[in-house]
Formats: structure tokens, sequence, C-alpha cells
């Protein structure tokens, strides 16, 4: 039971591991594409907007994502009648569009991180587990020894060699869970820095054209 439990475990972590470099190799190629034509002179945010908004076959990501819901909270304020708004009102608007942002973040953030926190569990109990197992497996081997009133290596061994096989599965599990883990967990804060300073970028340009409107 206890070996099944770390068969299903490693090959569960695999799977994350591998979905996980997939979305950040997309995260990463999506988000080159997608600065290379925001900070270009020759394409307006609201052309960008058009090209991934109106279209389902292009694709998005956390940045992209971030970009849409700020620029439909920009148009809504930038929609309003200039008479309507007084300096209270505004500054209350672009403190909204501000934390719409944020908002927005945190939930792309959450959606990255799914699966790592079991990449953490795993690495830091499967040892313990396959420990478990190996104490275990000395138990009846020892056990059977009792029974059979033989010492021999013929009668021993097998359950030895059995339990020390359930440290090395608990191994073989923990070791790339943890390694996938520190991996991950460096992209995903590089991901969420990059996307901090985005918003930065993002809402002081856009508020400045609220400014120059109202």
């Amino acid at each position: 039971l206890i070996m099944f439990l770390l068969l299903l475990s490693s090959v569960w972590c695999w799977t994350i591991i591998i979905n996980k470099s997939r979305l950040f190799r997309k995260e990463k190629r999506i988000t080159q594409f997608f600065e290379e034509h925001y900070n270009s002179d020759k394409v307006d945010d609201d052309a960008l907007f058009d090209h991934y908004s109106n279209s389902t076959q292009n694709e998005t990501n956390a940045q992209v994502n971030i970009f849409i819901k700020g620029m439909l909270e920009f148009n809504k304020i930038y929609s309003m009648s200039p008479n309507l708004i007084g300096k209270k009102q505004f500054t209350e608007l672009a403190q909204q569009l501000n934390l719409i942002l944020q908002i927005t973040l945190n939930k792309e953030i959450e959606k990255l991180e799914h699966g790592m926190s079991f990449l953490a569990s795993i690495g830091s109990v499967a040892p313990f587990i396959g420990l478990l197992g190996t104490v275990w497996g000395i138990v009846n081997a020892f056990q059977s020894i009792a029974i059979t009133n033989n010492t021999s290596l013929a009668v021993v061994a097998p359950g030895i060699a059995e339990a020390l096989f359930a440290t090395a599965l608990g191994l073989l599990a923990a070791i790339p869970a943890v390694a996938a883990y520190n991996k991950y967990s460096n992209n995903l804060e590089k991901i969420s820095n990059n996307l901090e300073y985005f918003i930065f970028e993002f809402t002081s340009k856009k508020i400045a054209e609220l400014e120059r409107k109202f």
C-alpha cells in the first residue's frame, strides 16, 4: 500500500511538472509577443485590445488577461461625461482601476500556482512515507526470522530489500518534487514582479490619458 501510494504520488508529481513546464513556456512566449506589440509605436492599445478580445483564436496569458480587464475598465471610465466627474470622483475612479487590476493579478497568480502545494507536500512528506515503509519492512523481516528461527541471508534479504525499496521510492518522488517546486516558485516570483511592473506602467499611462480628458 505504501509503495503504491508513493508510485501514484510520483506519477502525479511528474504530471504536474510536465504541465507546469508547458504552462510557463506558454506564458513566456505570449508575454514576449504581447510586450513587443504593447511597447511598439505602430500599435496602439485599442488595436491590441481588439486583437485579443474579438478573436477566440488568439492565445492569452496572465498579462494579456490583466490588459484586457484594464482596458475594459478604462473604456468604461473614459466614456463618462467630463461634466459629471469631479476631482474626488476622478481619484476614486483611478483607484478603482488599479484595484481591479490587482484583483485580476491575484486571480491569475492563483491559476499559475495550481498544483504547487501538492509538489511542496510530496517533497516534504514522501521521504517520511518511504521511511515508514522501510521500518515496517524491517519489522516484518525480523518477524520472519523469529517465526522460521532461521537467520540465513535467504530469509532476511528479501524483506530488507523490500523495506529499502520503499525509501528509494520515497526519494524518487520527493527529489523531483522539491527541485520542480523551487524552480517554479522562482518562475512565479519573476512573473508576479513583471505583472506588478506592467500594472504600474499601465495605470500610469491610462490615468494620464484620463487627466487629459477630465
